[in-house]
């Protein structure tokens, strides 16, 4: 390259450096001030599911943010949710419901992150500082899934019908649709339905999308009221039928050389849909499967090796005596293990097959029994309600006895004393 370029490539250079433009993140506590009197953003959640709260605004010179827990507006017990420098880290695969509260959360760029939320949960999160200085508020109701309603759309079902009480309107807010849970075969989809109401003259405190208008298990929502939404007006479930195409795949290289191999053989390979993970239960006790990588709102669907197990027959509450069911969290519940639940159960999530248990059931092996296993819980029930069915029929029989006795000896009274 000649002197005469050297210039000329040079100004080129320069050129393009001062092409490109030099973009900073924006500073959203830039733009969004606190406001002076702190309030508190109403939100709703189904027990089970896991949710993120933004600390939305905060001085500039509050380089972390502590989060507290307050049960009730006004509470003097606050707990703190931090180890003060936001280090808190949680694997959400390894929370299970009924794990303590500070092992479910994690504080990440000043959000707080709750994992599998349980109705006890819900009160007054409030982002601030470690002296004590609030800057953000939400107020959480978690609700139970417990007495949810199923509404099955295909079987000419409707969700029940909205209730008002004078100037209080109870309702149902639901959210959108899943996603088809199955693919290439007919599949099903659902939407939550939670409990909100309108009622005028709520506390101000507590900042509402419409006007009068929050969840019902709100802090801006007398007790009284509370109670009275939460047993006539459950969160509900709509589910009906769909049906999706897949999308195609290609098929790796590995596994067809493997198909290729074997076919020149003359022998028929099996090669697994999906990845394969093997299991072995005790015959009689029960068992719980999760599909990885689920949450609680995906659209996820179970299938006992070319069996559908849809929810219009396997969801549970259908049947109180389902020894089989998939709960509202879609997890899958097998209770009291027996032979013929041998097989490979497949787990769908968002609409595609992803993994897959061999279950294996045997008589043999050590188990120590717990009242914390499901099976044990279920077993003591039946048995309680035996013991009070025979107890009530016990004295049935004896009322009724002595209501005899006592009318025969009324009788022989009369007849002693006539005429």
């Amino acid at each position: 390259m000649s002197l005469v370029h050297t210039p000329l490539l040079l100004l080129w250079a320069w050129g393009s450096f001062w092409a490109f433009e030099f973009v900073e993140k924006e500073n959203i506590f830039q733009k969004t001030s606190c406001p002076a009197f702190l309030m508190f953003d109403n939100a709703a959640y189904l027990a089970d599911m896991s949710f993120e709260l933004p600390c939305h605004c905060k001085p500039e010179e509050v380089s972390t943010v502590v989060w507290y827990y307050q049960k009730y507006i006004g509470s003097r017990h606050t707990r703190v949710l931090t180890d003060f420098d936001g280090r808190v880290v949680v694997d959400s695969g390894h929370i299970r419901v009924g794990s303590s509260m500070l092992a479910r959360f994690s504080i990440q760029m000043f959000s707080l992150l709750v994992f599998r939320a349980q109705p006890e949960d819900s009160g007054l999160y409030l982002c601030g500082t470690r002296q004590g200085n609030y800057f953000y508020g939400y107020d959480v109701d978690i609700q139970s899934s417990q007495n949810m309603l199923a509404t099955f759309i295909d079987q000419g079902q409707k969700p029940p019908k909205d209730e008002k009480h004078g100037t209080l309107h109870i309702f149902t807010t639901f959210w959108e649709w899943t996603h088809c849970d199955r693919c290439g075969v007919r599949g099903e989809q659902w939407r939550i339905g939670l409990c909100y109401l309108n009622k005028p003259g709520l506390s101000p405190r507590v900042r509402k999308t419409l006007p009068d208008v929050v969840s019902c298990g709100s802090q801006a929502v007398p007790k009284n009221i509370q109670n009275m939404a939460e047993r006539h007006h459950p969160p509900e479930l709509m589910i009906r039928s769909c049906m999706v195409p897949c999308k195609k795949k290609k098929i790796q290289v590995g596994l067809m050389a493997i198909y290729t191999f074997i076919s020149k053989k003359n022998r028929k390979p099996w090669i697994p849909k999906v990845p394969i993970q093997f299991h072995q239960q005790r015959l009689g006790h029960g068992l719980i499967i999760s599909c990885p990588g689920a949450r609680p709102e995906h659209a996820v669907a179970w299938d006992k090796d070319n069996f559908r197990l849809y929810r219009t027959s396997f969801l549970k509450g259908v049947n109180w005596s389902m020894r089989v069911f998939i709960d509202h969290g879609n997890q899958l519940h097998i209770r009291f293990a027996q032979l013929n639940d041998r097989g490979i159960y497949y787990c769908w999530r968002e609409g595609e097959m992803v993994a897959g248990f061999r279950l294996a059931v045997t008589s043999w092996g050590p188990h120590h029994a717990s009242l914390s296993d499901p099976e044990t819980q279920y077993a003591l029930k039946a048995a309680l309600i035996g013991y009070l069915f025979l107890t009530a029929a016990f004295i049935l029989i004896h009322l009724c006895r002595c209501c005899g006795d006592l009318f025969l000896l009324l009788l022989s009274i009369d007849f002693s004393l006539g005429p």
